[in-house]
């Protein structure tokens, strides 16, 4: 049975309520928009695979509850986290305000060099916006992050953010990753040498040799 995939990611959605997390995040997983959701309530969850680079990836992909009431159990997450997206929307000037206390909350709580995209979400509606675009770039810049405007509505930058956060998350763990190609290249070189030394000399007749 081949390999459903090579490494384990956990990446975190965090941001005010209400600006879409759980959106992009069923956008991504299962490729579905629902105009209303209710509230996340504390941590939710779903998984992905992808391949980026030759590398199955399974992404295991927390959505958190934006309300302050839950910040406490949402933090207890940030600690497990490879790549965090810090999302805001662009119709709201309040959740871009915002985005300065959550990255202060991933530099307290996370792992130091976690990898961090900043999104701002609901690019589709463009006569409510209140953020700039070149406003996410600054911000995006001053952070040392990437930065993506998107919509779950209409599938902008979905796949694209959550494929460059997993890259950067890649990139971050190449050592490990280049510990576990050499150990599955040894492993499958010891393979073909256990399978050469089980062969019978002479000639074979395929026929009614069988290397089970």
């Amino acid at each position: 049975m081949a390999k459903q995939y090579d490494v384990l990611f956990r990446l975190l959605l965090i941001g005010d309520s209400g600006v879409g997390k759980t959106c992009l995040l069923c956008r991504f997983t299962d490729n579905e928009f629902h105009s209303s959701h209710i509230s996340t309530i504390g941590v939710d969850f779903k998984m992905k695979t992808i391949e980026v680079d030759g590398i199955k990836v399974r992404i295991q992909i927390w959505d958190t509850a934006g309300q302050e009431r839950y910040q406490t159990i949402t933090k207890q997450y940030y600690r497990r986290a490879q790549g965090i997206f810090l999302v805001y929307d662009i119709s709201s000037e309040r959740s871009y305000q915002h985005i300065m206390k959550w990255v202060s909350d991933v530099d307290e709580y996370a792992p130091e060099g976690v990898q961090k995209i900043l999104i701002g979400n609901k690019a589709d509606e463009e006569q409510k916006r209140q953020v700039g675009r070149e406003q996410g770039q600054q911000l995006a810049k001053e952070y040392g992050m990437d930065f993506y405007e998107t919509s779950a509505c209409t599938n902008l930058n979905i796949k694209e953010s959550f494929t460059r956060l997993t890259e950067l998350v890649l990139q971050a763990h190449r050592k490990e990753l280049e510990g576990l190609r050499t150990r599955a290249s040894n492993e499958l070189a010891l393979a073909e040498l256990e399978e050469e030394e089980g062969k019978p000399e002479g000639p074979a007749n395929p026929s009614k040799t069988c290397w089970c």
